[in-house]
């Protein structure tokens, strides 16, 4: 499917990118880390609809590691 000439697989790793860029317009940095969260579940959708794993597996494995990050720092406990 296609819309404008771009498919959904664009589509989706656009949105990505919006949304990690946007995520660093934040001011609040719960705000910056779940606007990023969901900019990396997006990249890692993005990353299983690659042509092949083998192209979309450095991108699954970056983004997945930095929505680790942010939802461990969202969750753990201030001092």
């Amino acid at each position: 499917m296609e819309l404008l000439g771009i498919t959904g697989t664009e589509w989706i790793g656009y949105l990505a990118s919006l949304a990690v860029l946007v995520s660093f317009t934040m001011k609040d940095l719960k705000n910056l880390r779940m606007i990023n969260a969901i900019g990396c579940l997006l990249f890692v959708a993005y990353g299983f609809l690659m042509p092949t794993l083998r192209v979309g597996l450095p991108i699954i494995i970056t983004n997945f590691a930095i929505l680790g990050i942010n939802i461990y720092h969202l969750t753990a406990r201030k001092k």
